[in-house]
This record gives C-alpha cells, structure tokens and sequence, in this order.
C-alpha cells in the first residue's frame, strides 16, 4: 500500500495468524525444560523444581473478560493493528486461554524459578520446601517470544493462575495492581527510562479473589479488612524477563554441586542472556571467559544509570531484591512501588520494605544486587584468575561510578554544568525542613525564578521567616551559577527536559481502579493521555487536575501513602 505522497504506508499486523507467523521461541529452543514437568502443561500445584531452566505450564484463563485498554503507543511500535486488540482470538490468548492459539504458535507458555537475595544476603525462607527450589513466577506465565518490528519480545500474563512456583497462592491478581502495573510500565517509557512494557489489559466480569485490605480513611500501616476483588490480566511485555535472580539459582546449584548438569545450566543461561540482552555489544566468538567480563561492564553500565534515573523521576522500586532486578538493566516488576511526592529522603511506600530500599538508598541497593550478580558469575570464571581479577575490578567500580552519575543527574536537574556539593546539600535540607513536593519544586525551578514567588507552590507548608530567608539566599547562589554558563532560555529548555510536570500521584490513581471495579474505565483511559506526555505542558485543565500537591486527607492514608505487597 502506498500513500498518496507516495511513500510507503506501515504494514501492522490484524489478526492473530499474521501475528502467530512472528514467534521464534528462543528460550525454550535452546535452555532445558524441567525433566519432572508434564507435557500437557497441567502443573499449578507448588512443587519443588530441581533442575531445568523453565516449566511449562498453561495459564488459567480469567472467567468471563472484558477489555479494559490497550497500549496504541506500543502496539505500534510493536506493528500491530489497534483493531486486534479487541479481536476475540486476541482476549482469548490475553485473558489466559491458550487452547485456539494458531499453529504457529506454542499452546502451552512458561514459567521459570529464580532464587532470593535480600540486600545481598541470600534467603531460602520465603521457598515452602526451606530449599530454595520452590521459588519463581508463582503467578507470570509467558505465553510468546518473537520478533516483531525487527526486535525480540516476551509476552507474560501477569495473574495468569498457578504455577510449580505458586507458593500456595491462587495465581491471580486483582484489578487494583493489575491497572497500577499497566499505568507504571507505559508511564516508565514516557519518562524515557527503560522497563517493561504494557500490551493490554483484561478483567473478569465474574471471577474475584480476596485480600487483605485498608479500610476507606484508615491510617492502619498494614491492611485491617478483607476485600473482595475482581480478578484482572495484564500482559507485560520485555526483550526478556531474565533476572539477577535467575542467574543466581543456577550458580547457587552449580556451587553446591547437588546436581551434575548445573554448571552447564549456568552457563547456557549467561550466554542466552547475552543473546537476548547484549548481543549487540558482546562479540559472538569471544571465548566464555571474557563474554562473562564484558557482560558484567555492559550490565553496570546499565544498572548504574537505570537507578540515577529512577531518583531523578522520583520513583521509588520498594522492593528491589535480586529476582526483581532485570538482568537486561531496565525497571521490571511493579509491585510496592511508588513516587516521591512529599520529599523524604527514605520514602518508602512498601510497608514491609524498609530503609534499605527506601528512595535515595536505591544505589546502594543496585550496589547489593550487582555483587549478587558477579557472584553468580564467578564459577565460569574459576579457570582463569585474570577474568576473576577483573570481574572483581568491576564490581568494585559500581560505587563510584553510580556516585557520579548521581552527582551528575543532580546538576543537571538544577540548570548547572557541573555539581556543586555544598549547594546541594543545602538544598536537600531545605527541602527537608520546609517539606516540598519534589516534582513540583524542581519543575518550577525550570523557569528560573529568581524570588520565592517562583517556587513556593511547591510548599506543603508556610516555613519560618529564617527559613524563607535560608531559601532566598540559596535561590540566589543557585540561579547566579546557573546563568554564570547558560542564558535563562537555554537553561529552562534543558532542565524541563530532566524535570517532569507530570507525577504518578496514587491518589488520583486511586479512584481511576475504584471505578474500573464499577465497570467505568475513562479515569484509566484519561491518566494513559496524561502520563503519555510527563515532560509537556498540556492543557489548563489537566494542570489544575494533575499538578498540584497532595491533599492533606491522603497523608498517612492507607492504601495511598503506604501499601502492602497484597495484590
């Protein structure tokens, strides 16, 4: 087809037999199945796998779905038609139903295990058999892998029912997480830092779940009732879903020598990581030894700035352990997540994270998770103690280098060429003491003001006169630092770049799920439009509804400020 200017129009994919034609499922071509799995599929009962990369296992499809939305931004990046999404064959296989899949395609997805590490410290705990052998996707079933728009992608149905990892559990999310997954990856990709991806979203018209909630007003840390839920589907989307985690299990096995096939189970699942995640960067024919080195410099260099820019946005992961850290370095799994309103240095929004996971501790966090990963690494390297001598050598340069580019992401945050420590930390304690909305105060510093007029919209409170005088002062070393290098225009149109106008405020998301529960999906639909576009102005009307501080009714507020992991 051409168009009348005469280039060539996109083709995009409409039915799923054109999109059956793009799976290449290289996952389970080239790892190992679990010897004990079955070959139909049926296994959702907890089990202990011993061995093997993935278990097959077929999603439960939700009872009676209803579309709720689809990704346009990211179908068409991916060629697909917006029409498919509404396709009965398409609800089937995304709401969980795998049995009318075309040939083409696997009628049975994948789930695979991962081991736990905590801040560096590794856990066997939270796996029912005490082995760390029970632990992995209990409730993420991947059900495609191929190449659309010339690059690989992997489908997981995120609450697509039990697996051999369920723990116990039902395998099911619920509408709540499920819209506050789909809103976060999309808005992610806005923002321009990597992550997971959104395909679409499925809800049950009849099938619910129960958990424990917070009661409407309740200043409860923890939940204080029981809510009935609808179940819901929500399909995320990545070049893989390959954990630190993951590759920690296999060197865990391979250290303990319980199973004679581990070290060449770890070694497949580093070199199909560097297939999936660096294959651009990693030389094909390089002997193992110094794959295994470079992936861990390409790996730093992307954890290192995945974090600076999660602090730069203000978002806060609340639960950053080894198996939710992607090996391929962009944002994967949102759960306890949250974003930094009120400015607080430890800000948590997890209940049961705690300060080591809190809002500015996140480098030191990815700092735990990258040893974790060298670690892991380690057993492929015992033949060659100068690779050994490396790896360490990178592992030790994680610090500084993540210092920097924080320092880095700072400066460029306020206007400055280069960072200026004592400026900063003076701002960090005025924000502190005078308590700012973060986003807010660093979006209207892009207009360069050069009174308090300028910024103190961005105040929950009116601050004492000294305090206002402290602010004055360093308002005015700052923006002389600021101009010193650049003119005010120039400086804006850079800082705007860097500062977000638009937050994920979990108050206004709130009642976007609570309505969705009604069967009303336009506040979910109206916060896909606005989280599309963070970095620009938009209208009045979406200014006045979606940058402005939180009310004072939802500080404290459970299920707003603060949540558990219950989803």
């Amino acid at each position: 087809m051409t168009k009348p200017n005469g280039t060539e129009a996109p083709h995009f994919i409409k039915n799923m037999e054109d999109f059956a034609m793009n799976a290449d499922y290289s996952l389970l071509n080239t790892l190992h199945s679990d010897p004990d799995a079955t070959s139909s599929g049926e296994d959702h009962l907890p089990r202990q796998v011993l061995s093997g990369h993935y278990v097959p296992v077929k999603p439960s499809p939700i009872a009676d779905p209803v579309y709720i939305s689809h990704s346009e931004t990211f179908f068409k990046e991916l060629g697909l038609c917006g029409k498919l999404a509404r396709s009965e064959e398409f609800q089937r296989l995304f709401s969980g139903d795998m049995n009318h899949v075309p040939e083409e395609m696997k009628n049975i997805g994948w789930a695979t295990g991962y081991a736990l590490s905590i801040f560096g410290t590794e856990y066997i705990q939270q796996c029912p058999f005490g082995t760390g052998n029970g632990y992995g996707d209990g409730r993420a079933i991947s059900v495609f892998e191929g190449v659309l728009n010339n690059k690989r992608w992997e489908m997981q149905l995120k609450g697509g029912g039990p697996t051999p990892y369920c723990r116990g559990a039902d395998g099911r999310a619920v509408l709540r997480s499920s819209v506050r997954e789909y809103l976060a990856q999309e808005y992610m990709h806005a923002l321009g830092i990597p992550s997971s991806r959104s395909l679409c979203l499925f809800v049950s018209q009849s099938e619910t779940v129960d958990r424990p909630w917070y009661s409407e007003g309740t200043r409860s840390e923890n939940p204080d009732i029981m809510v009935s839920n609808p179940v819901a589907i929500t399909t995320r989307v990545a070049p893989s879903f390959l954990r630190v985690g993951q590759l920690e299990l296999f060197s865990r096995r391979a250290r303990s020598l319980t199973d004679a096939d581990a070290m060449k189970e770890l070694e497949m699942i580093v070199l199909h990581i560097i297939e999936r995640e660096y294959r651009d960067e990693i030389e094909h024919s390089l002997p193992l030894t110094q794959k295994v080195v470079i992936l861990a410099d390409k790996f730093r260099e992307r954890l290192t700035s995945l974090v600076t820019n999660w602090i730069r946005v203000g978002y806060c992961q609340g639960n950053f352990n080894s198996d939710n850290c992607a090996a391929g370095g962009f944002t994967l799994d949102y759960g306890p997540f949250g974003f930094c309103e009120y400015f607080e240095p430890y800000f948590q929004p997890w209940t049961g994270g705690g300060n080591h996971f809190a809002f500015l501790n996140q480098p030191l966090a990815a700092e735990k998770n990258f040893e974790t990963f060298c670690a892991a690494l380690k057993p492929l390297l015992h033949s060659s103690p100068e690779h050994k001598e490396q790896l360490e050598d990178i592992c030790q340069g994680f610090s500084p280098m993540i210092q920097s580019k924080v320092s880095q992401m700072w400066a460029d945050k306020l206007g400055w060429e280069t960072f200026d420590n004592a400026l900063f930390n003076q701002l960090i304690t005025l924000m502190m003491k005078t308590h700012v909305d973060y986003t807010i105060l660093f979006r209207e510093l892009c207009h360069i003001p050069d009174d308090l007029s300028g910024i103190e919209t961005s105040f929950y409170a009116k601050p004492s006169e000294e305090i206002l005088n402290d602010w004055q002062q360093w308002l005015s070393s700052w923006r002389n630092k600021v101009l010193s290098t650049s003119s005010p225009e120039s400086a804006s149109n850079q800082m705007k770049k860097v500062n977000p106008k638009y937050t994920w405020r979990e108050w206004l998301v709130v009642p976007a799920y609570q309505q969705a529960e009604q069967g009303d999906y336009s506040l979910i639909h109206e916060l896909e439009e606005v989280l599309q576009d963070p970095y620009g102005e938009q209208s009045s009307q979406v200014e006045e509804k979606y940058y402005r501080l939180r009310p004072l009714e939802f500080f404290a507020s459970g299920g707003v400020s603060h949540y558990s992991c219950s989803s």
